[in-house]
């Protein structure tokens, strides 16, 4: 499997430190699958941070002395460089790709779906 090199990307300087940071860490099977839950969780953390501060708990006054979601969204990308690092996934093509994806949504939106002919048969 090629190596993928980052040095032309934003991504470069965080993946060797990453590389520094997870010097001798053995890349098991499970590995990936332990990345996937970590992923989740700090979501989880985020989602519970941001809530406790703009949304439905702003009493949760234990919520909002963990960290922040400005640094659980910090969490979330180093979970995913390290996701995309040991599955040998290009991030830099993968972020580009969707980029173009929503730009197209916007400038070549879906037409609107007809209504449904049994609509137009029974009319009610």
């Amino acid at each position: 499997m090629k190596k993928i090199t980052y040095k032309k990307t934003p991504f470069g300087e965080y993946f060797r430190y990453l590389d520094e940071i997870d010097k001798g860490v053995r890349y098991t099977r499970e590995y990936g699958s332990f990345l996937i839950l970590s992923l989740v969780e700090e979501l989880g953390e985020l989602a519970r941070a941001y809530l406790a501060r703009h949304g439905r708990k702003k009493t949760n006054i234990a919520a909002q002395l963990d960290e922040s979601y400005e640094q659980e969204l910090g969490d979330i990308l180093v979970a995913i460089l390290r996701f995309s690092r040991i599955k040998n996934i290009n991030l830099h093509d993968r972020v580009m790709y969707s980029l173009k994806k929503i730009e197209h949504r916007r400038t070549q939106p879906k037409p609107a779906k007809l209504p449904l002919l049994e609509n137009k048969l029974h009319p009610r």
